[in-house]
């Protein structure tokens, strides 16, 4: 069977929220992708590389991987590290200027 890989997706450039986002389960490429010869688009010979699979959490996708036999490698999201900012400090008097 082919190597499955559970993680939640990063949020795109467009979204400013920080809504919780869906756990993702897609298949690991098996062959490598080929130009066609006739287009130049690249493509590969298995299909899986284009499924996607969508849980709301991460013990459902485990569970769905457990019960079809899939081997799968969980990519845990990097934890969010805020930055204290303030409007006020862009006048502060020791502020470095460059």
């Amino acid at each position: 069977m082919p190597r499955a890989r559970i993680y939640r997706p990063s949020k795109s450039a467009m979204q400013s929220g920080r809504a919780q986002r869906k756990w993702l389960l897609e298949y690991e490429p098996a062959t490598r992708r080929d130009p066609d010869p006739l287009m130049g688009w690249s493509s590969a010979r298995d299909t899986l590389n284009e499924v996607q699979l969508r849980f709301d959490g991460l013990d459902e996708a485990v569970a769905f991987a457990d019960k079809h036999g899939l081997d799968y490698a969980i990519i845990e999201p990097q934890p969010r590290i805020p930055k204290v900012k303030s409007y006020a400090d862009n006048f502060r008097y020791d502020r470095i200027r460059a």
